[in-house]
């Protein structure tokens, strides 16, 4: 006796995974990224400029200079953020009530206040204020036998610090408290079982967050931490009102000299665009490739 199926031998069978619908040509138009076009654009533009025009090769040729402080403040600054934003991220979710607290005062209040204000009350009043603690520490402890730490200490003065690495403190303290909460909040996105699971296995709560914890807090916040560099080498212009040489303020330079400020400005302008996109496409591609890995 044989048993029926229920299904009939002369309908066509459904295959198990069907193609995708190819794309119509207006789906095509609708989806290219013709931004990357008006980029081209611009930049054979400015390739002509600098090419046929005397005066911004001029100004290329001189403004240029300023990459390197650029990108070393930058990188610097950056790297110091990424401490104390991880730092104060932690204290933001900290069960002890000072920690938690003091952390969020300090997200709060520099979040609070615009950048260019805090560069400037970093680098000329708190810098000042704290040397001036070293120095007073440094005095004290000479004066009660410990002169081989006071003696460095209470040589400290103003000039020790320059505008340069003022700067990268103003950044990094800055840029501290918008890394806190990136932290943050990738911490919290980890389910709770995760920290329970560790705790079970006996881990402490530190080896818990170190091993288990940040590792995939980390990778679920890497494109935002990505997106804040680049927001930061447009931000390190503001350290020319430090009169730190970076690229703005050796185009302000180049302006006042030569009152040139068609080319002074629109070399800059393009020096900028061209290293965020450049950063941007470096981040683009990391993102995908980490969708592309959690995917599998």
């Amino acid at each position: 006796m044989t048993h029926s199926t229920g299904i009939d031998p002369n309908l066509p069978q459904v295959q198990a995974s069907a193609k995708p619908r190819p794309k119509t040509l207006q789906e095509r138009i609708d989806e290219f990224p013709w931004w990357v076009g008006g980029i081209f654009v611009i930049a054979i533009g400015a390739f002509y400029l600098v090419t046929t025009q005397t005066s911004f090769g001029e100004a290329l040729n001189f403004i240029r200079i300023g990459i390197g402080i650029t990108i070393t403040t930058t990188l610097y600054a950056y790297s110091i953020a990424l401490v104390i934003g991880l730092v104060a991220g932690l204290g933001r979710i900290s069960r002890n009530v000072v920690v938690r607290n003091l952390s969020t005062l300090y997200v709060e209040l520099v979040r609070g206040i615009p950048i260019l204000v805090l560069i400037f009350y970093i680098a000329l009043v708190a810098v000042p204020d704290s040397l001036g603690v070293f120095k007073t520490l440094g005095a004290w402890l000479t004066s009660n036998g410990l002169g081989f730490i006071g003696q460095p200490l209470a040589a400290i003065n103003n000039d020790s610090i320059s505008l340069n690495v003022r700067a990268i403190i103003a950044l990094s303290v800055t840029y501290g408290a918008f890394l806190a909460e990136i932290f943050r909040a990738g911490i919290q996105s980890i389910g709770k079982g995760q920290m329970e699971a560790a705790r079970s296995l006996g881990m402490s709560y530190g080896q818990a967050m170190r091993y288990v914890i940040l590792p995939q807090a980390i990778r679920n916040v890497l494109p935002a931490l990505g997106n804040d560099f680049v927001a930061m080498v447009k931000d390190s212009s503001l350290v020319s009102v430090l009169a730190v040489r970076d690229i703005t303020q050796v185009a302000r330079l180049y302006a006042g000299r030569t009152f040139r400020f068609r080319e002074a400005y629109t070399i800059l302008a393009i020096l900028y665009l061209g290293m965020t996109l450049i950063l941007s496409l470096v981040v683009r591609v990391l993102e995908r490739r980490l969708h592309g890995n959690s995917r599998k």
